[in-house]
């Protein structure tokens, strides 16, 4: 069935010290509010931003220190799940980290950055081992942290655990390198970016939503994670007998020359994977995978 989120992503700058960051922090949050959001997502260690190195790094705390405290006061006062990037202290380790907040104000978990970067190394962050995928009540959420963008281990890692959408906390936008992890990995990908160049980006690499500078640092999108993503190559051909029988409840948004499509269902009744099975369309990495099989079997039966 459809499974609707309204994300909010939210852009800050600094505004010299650690305290005044999160009150700019909590009063864009009561902004988002506003929206009725599902998922609320802040920038890169947000109550950081614009510190010089040492003082970002004081900046630490526990999972149970003040910052999520205030942020599962207000996950849980709007009912909405809560991206709190921040320098997180657990144990004897210090992660540049992104925390899950649900709606109850309990932490889901949290992402250690897996590719901090050499400065931050040197200062004493401890890289994280992998990018885990949080369930929640819309769908298997991943993060990504700025440098990290520049690593495909992150996001084949983001793949293999199930991720449907991606939260890429950041202080630099990253821009096309965005919409080909979207493309290659087939993730919706939600930016928060301490600059107003935040977006939203859907798994054909299409941006659905941008900030806009100087007017407003919040973007707000919804977004249905019951899609698929499909090759034109023997799925084309199906198509008008599956809009023909769902009409407006199947949406096919054909990206060329990309020569894929992604089809979302927005009935309450099935989900997308019923019309997979009814029509026999093939996703795209079934598609892949049945090359890669065809391409064995043609290699093996030439080397015989």
């Amino acid at each position: 069935m459809a499974r609707w989120l309204r994300v909010v992503s939210i852009s800050m700058q600094g505004q010299g010290s650690k305290e005044r960051n999160i009150e700019a922090a909590i009063s864009l949050l009561e902004q988002a509010s506003w929206h009725k959001p599902d998922l609320v997502c802040l920038p890169e260690t947000f109550a950081g931003i614009g510190l010089d190195f040492e003082k970002w790094f004081a900046t630490a705390e526990t999972l149970n220190g003040k910052t999520v405290e205030r942020l599962s006061d207000y996950a849980r006062k709007h009912n909405c799940y809560v991206v709190c990037p921040m320098v997180l202290k657990d144990g004897e380790k210090t992660y540049n980290a992104a925390v899950l907040i649900d709606r109850k104000g309990e932490v889901v978990g949290y992402y250690a950055k897996m590719f901090p970067t050499i400065k931050e190394l040197n200062i004493g962050i401890v890289p994280g081992l992998d990018a885990p995928v949080f369930q929640t009540d819309f769908g298997r959420v991943g993060f990504a942290i700025c440098f990290d963008l520049n690593f495909r281990e992150v996001a084949q890692r983001l793949k293999a655990n199930g991720a449907e959408i991606v939260c890429f906390v950041s202080m630099y936008p990253g821009g096309k390198q965005v919409q080909v992890w979207a493309v290659d990995f087939g993730f919706w990908i939600v930016t928060s970016i301490s600059s107003p160049q935040s977006m939203v980006v859907n798994p054909l690499g299409q941006i659905i939503k941008t900030a806009q500078p100087y007017y407003q640092p919040l973007i707000s999108c919804s977004i249905n994670l019951d899609c698929v993503v499909a090759h034109l190559d023997y799925n084309h051909e199906k198509l008008p007998a599956l809009k023909k029988c769902y009409g407006a409840d199947a949406e096919i948004e054909i990206s060329q020359p990309e020569g894929r499509f992604l089809l979302t269902c927005n009935r309450e009744d099935m989900t997308v994977w019923d019309w997979v099975r009814e029509f026999n369309l093939e996703t795209i990495d079934d598609y892949f995978e049945r090359s890669r099989s065809e391409r064995a079997k043609a290699l093996a039966n030439f080397a015989n």
